[in-house]
């Protein structure tokens, strides 16, 4: 049965001359999974909000969005609240109350339920979420994690008939991210609910979906089952085949010296639909069995399929391996004066509150780039803005490059010494064009020469006479890190900077960085994949504090779970590879 039918959607904003949607057509099906991905400002986000009026953009519109072969427009305003649930990329903006338990029940008292209805759906749900625990707290007590999970619950206490996501792991650390990911996989499974996401990190998403729709420039590029958009991408080298799951990126590394494997004939999904390619179809045939996909189309999806694959692959001979490890220099010993210092901070929120800060202590060389990772909740982007002076510790020190923070004039030591990029971009816009945005951190003569040029290493040259609430999150990130760097700081703190970005941004923005000549970068992050590649220093935060510090590969090599898929799918083979390249390198220099 046809859950949703776009048929010819086309969308543009308002004062906009390029079409945010172009000629979208997809039909989802009762049950599906699909998962829509794409570069940042593709069109992804806008087209899941026209599958819900209420938070539909305005702008000029053509072409029909049915459900259940009704207008989405024409259905009333329960059948929307109830039936289509929608989970959005920041926690913080979907909840409207204060305690745990009145936020479960308030979409059901919306619907006009009765009081012994709504205690028996919201007891259910707290019991399936595992929320007994904190179901009296209130919610500004909830880490990031939490207050998903919670808008989860609260949703799939309505018991709608399809769940739409957009990016819902972004602000997660990677346990929370999983445990997220599962429960919506389970959701699918178990109550049939039919789910609609978008997501950049693909790693956890694409094995568990039906199918994949790859977006670009407000068009649909690819549609099908995830190996064979992975292949199509791979093929056509799109930008987006670097977003594709490590095990895949391995495979094709490796195989690249090779013929790419291709089926012929057509290949559906459980729901019958082929692969789509631009504006025609390029079909594939569809194996009988999983057995016989398996066999003619081994490219691994998942971890443990990419472990068996390494296995075949570099033992089936039963021979030794010539190399099994990479050459990892230790820390290096600090010399002269750190770039960041901190010593012993101790921070509460409140006299009568929990200390959030517990003894923390870093010290950052000059020149490297230093990464902290750890759950949510755990203080790390208080450390940050404690270490930038906008918190003020009640015990501690702090040193920017040999000088205490308090010997700083006021407004000075933003001034060529230290930026900082916070978790939310939005806190930074206060113009109304991106352009005002950029000329407000420059002046003199060649401030213009300077804002085209920062624009056009952020990529964001397109997006100067838009607002800036009006364009992508990711488009957002790029625009403030291009409005701290005109600030041309020697240190540059970053709070979860990858968060909304694709993977070709990222990259972008390691090659941004990088001609900066003697920047120090210190950046917190959940995004696991780009600290192990391009971090050269790693710690981890907990209880309030840094607790192991080592060298990137040193340090994901000995983890369980904070590592990365590269690392998890090669360990019981390859002492200490922690990114695809290092995969890839080992296992060629194997065979």
């Amino acid at each position: 049965m046809e859950l949703f039918e776009i048929r010819n959607l086309s969308f543009c904003y308002p004062v906009r001359e390029r079409e945010a949607l172009t000629d979208i057509n997809l039909t989802i099906e009762q049950g599906e999974y699909i998962t829509i991905c794409g570069k940042s400002g593709s069109g992804k986000t806008t087209l899941l909000r026209h599958l819900k009026p209420p938070v539909t953009p305005k702008g000029k519109k053509s072409g029909q969005v049915l459900f259940e072969g009704t207008p989405v427009e024409a259905l009333d305003l329960k059948t929307q609240a109830a039936h289509i649930g929608y989970v959005m990329q920041n926690p913080d903006n979907q909840i409207v109350t204060d305690k745990v338990w009145h936020e479960l029940a308030f979409g059901l008292e919306s619907l006009g339920y009765d009081t012994r209805t709504i205690r028996l759906k919201v007891a259910e749900m707290a019991s399936y979420f595992g929320i007994q625990d904190w179901f009296y707290k209130n919610v500004n007590e909830l880490s990031g994690g939490q207050k998903q999970l919670l808008n989860l619950a609260s949703i799939m206490a309505m018991q709608p008939k399809v769940l739409i996501c957009d990016e819902p792991t972004s602000q997660l650390d990677p346990i929370a991210a999983s445990d997220f990911l599962q429960t919506i996989k389970k959701i699918n499974l178990e109550l049939g609910t039919t789910i609609i996401m978008t997501e950049h990190r693909l790693e956890g998403v694409l094995h568990a979906s039906d199918r994949v729709v790859v977006m670009e420039a407000g068009k649909i590029i690819a549609c099908g089952a995830p190996r064979l958009v992975g292949d199509m991408l791979k093929k056509e080298n799109s930008d987006m085949a670097a977003a594709l799951p490590a095990p895949m990126r391995i495979y094709y590394g490796v195989e690249s010296s090779l013929e790419s494997p291709l089926i012929v004939g057509e290949e559906k999904s459980s729901f019958g639909s082929s692969l789509a390619v631009g504006e025609g179809k390029r079909r594939f045939e569809s194996p009988k069995t999983v057995e016989e996909e398996k066999s003619s189309f081994e490219c691994p999806l998942t971890v443990r399929e990419g472990r068996s694959w390494l296995e075949r692959k570099l033992k089936c001979e039963g021979k030794a391996l010539k190399k099994d490890r990479l050459d990892e220099p230790d820390l290096p010993e600090e010399t002269g004066k750190p770039a960041i210092y901190a010593k012993e901070l101790w921070y509460r929120y409140s006299k009568e509150g929990a200390d959030v800060l517990k003894g923390a202590s870093i010290s950052v060389p000059k020149g490297s780039f230093y990464a902290i990772v750890g759950g949510n909740g755990t203080g790390k982007s208080t450390f940050l803005r404690a270490i930038c002076g906008i918190l003020k510790p009640y015990s501690g020190k702090i040193k920017i490059e040999g000088t205490p923070l308090d010997k700083y004039k006021k407004g000075e030591l933003f001034q060529g010494h230290l930026a900082m990029l916070p978790q939310n971009p939005q806190s930074l816009f206060v113009k109304k064009t991106v352009r005002e945005e950029l000329l407000e951190m420059v002046h003199g003569s060649e401030a213009e020469q300077d804002v085209d040029a920062i624009a056009e290493k952020c990529l964001i040259s397109h997006l100067l006479d838009k607002h800036p609430f009006d364009i992508s999150g990711g488009e957002q990130q790029r625009t403030a890190l291009a409005k701290v760097l005109l600030t041309k700081p020697s240190i540059l703190l970053m709070d979860e900077p990858t968060k909304g970005m694709d993977n070709h941004f990222k990259q972008s923005l390691v090659s941004i960085l990088r001609k900066l000549e003697n920047l120090t970068i210190l950046m917190v992050s959940h995004d696991i994949e780009f600290c192990a590649k391009y971090a050269d220093i790693v710690s981890m935060f907990f209880d309030g504090g840094i607790i192991t510090t080592n060298t990137a590969r040193k340090f994901f090599s000995g983890n369980s779970f904070y590592t990365t898929s590269a690392n998890r799918m090669s360990r019981h083979i390859f002492v200490n590879a922690v990114t695809e390249e290092d995969v890839i390198t080992l296992c060629r220099e194997n065979l």
